[in-house]
């Protein structure tokens, strides 16, 4: 990705912001703050939403998943600009049973619920509950969002199951196409916020460390929320469910805030607060020097990923500086990743190399 396409994207999620009806004064106690203090915020702005009925989310959905001409916004077969495989009409083709794909729709929860087993209020958080064909749900289980290469199954519309190839896990996984690779990228963005700190009851599964994402995925979800930017579907469904729910998704509002709490390159992260990690040059041409300042520890695992999730680069090393070489590289964006002796992500820091 070049510094242009960065710069469009950064002014695209501007002018998506600006169509958002955002209430006055709504994200005031955030603004201004970074990493777990701007996330501890938004969890308090977005919390205590109004909870609905488990058998109303088919009502809602109605409101919240309805394409232009009314039938059901189902993401699993749908086919942005081309003519989808199949569609459901709300009600009519509403599941019941199923003997195969296109038989009908039901609610998904994309964050499954036994991996919060089952509690509320998550079990009828709209925002992570979509309607999908029964069929597809079903092949999709409870297994993580992944990138397949060599897919198992493949849906109608193009999404896989299959072996996950994103560096660090490789089980199973379910592929949605790119077109809505965004949508659940800031869909879990929504949960690791919403629920920060209300998840201590939750499961540890491949993906996700109870409400937040392990590594790995937090680089994949990244990725995909880069690649996808924030669209007019979005948008919309985010002020449905703020008026069902009276809470709404910040990284539809403020998809810049995602970088503030994840990858912020500016603030001491929280993880270690006596560590301090800056990269220079950025931009970069042929070379890298990475340094720390730190009160404790002198390994340090040091890994480069480009936009695709792909590992570009892994070394250890002991002191507090180093520097790579990196002329071989393509020119695009890439991020550092770096780890402590525990294995503790200690910073995430966006550089491009030209």
């Amino acid at each position: 990705m070049t510094t242009r396409i960065i710069i469009i994207s950064i002014l695209l999620s501007m002018v998506f912001s600006c169509f958002a009806q955002i209430p006055p004064n709504y994200y005031d106690n955030a603004v201004g703050k970074r990493g777990v203090q701007m996330q501890a915020a938004l969890h308090n702005i977005i919390k205590g939403h109004t909870s609905i009925s488990y058998s109303q989310i088919w009502t809602s959905c109605q409101t919240t998943d309805k394409k232009a001409n009314g039938k059901v916004w189902d993401m699993y077969s749908d086919i942005p600009g081309s003519t989808p495989p199949y569609e459901y009409t709300f009600i009519t083709d509403q599941c019941g049973s199923y003997s195969g794909e296109s038989s009908c729709y039901n609610r998904e929860h994309s964050f499954p619920k036994s991996w919060f087993n089952n509690q509320s209020p998550m079990k009828t958080d709209i925002f992570h509950i979509y309607p999908t064909d029964g069929y597809v749900n079903g092949r999709r289980s409870n297994y993580s969002y992944g990138e397949v290469s060599n897919p198992t199954w493949t849906s109608q519309n193009g999404s896989k199951l299959g072996p996950n190839t994103t560096p660090g896990f490789s089980g199973t996984a379910f592929e949605p196409i790119d077109a809505y690779k965004g949508d659940f990228a800031r869909t879990y963005f929504y949960m690791a916020t919403r629920y920060y700190s209300e998840d201590a009851s939750w499961n540890i599964n491949d993906m996700m460390n109870k409400s937040q994402p392990k590594p790995w995925a937090l680089s994949m979800l990244y990725q995909w929320h880069l690649q996808d930017t924030v669209s007019q579907k979005e948008l919309d469904r985010n002020n449905a469910v703020y008026g069902i729910q009276h809470n709404r998704n910040p990284f539809i509002d403020h998809p810049e805030w995602v970088d503030s709490i994840w990858f912020d390159n500016t603030s001491i992260d929280w993880l270690v607060r006596n560590t301090l990690v800056s990269l220079f040059p950025n931009p970069a041409v042929n070379t890298i020097e990475v340094k720390i300042s730190a009160n404790s520890d002198n390994y340090w695992e040091l890994s480069i990923f480009d936009m695709q999730g792909h590992l570009v680069f892994n070394n250890s090393f002991n002191g507090n500086s180093t520097k790579i070489n990196i002329s071989k590289l393509n020119n695009g964006l890439y991020f550092l990743q770096l780890k402590n002796k525990d294995n503790t992500i200690i910073k995430n820091i966006k550089w491009i190399k030209q």
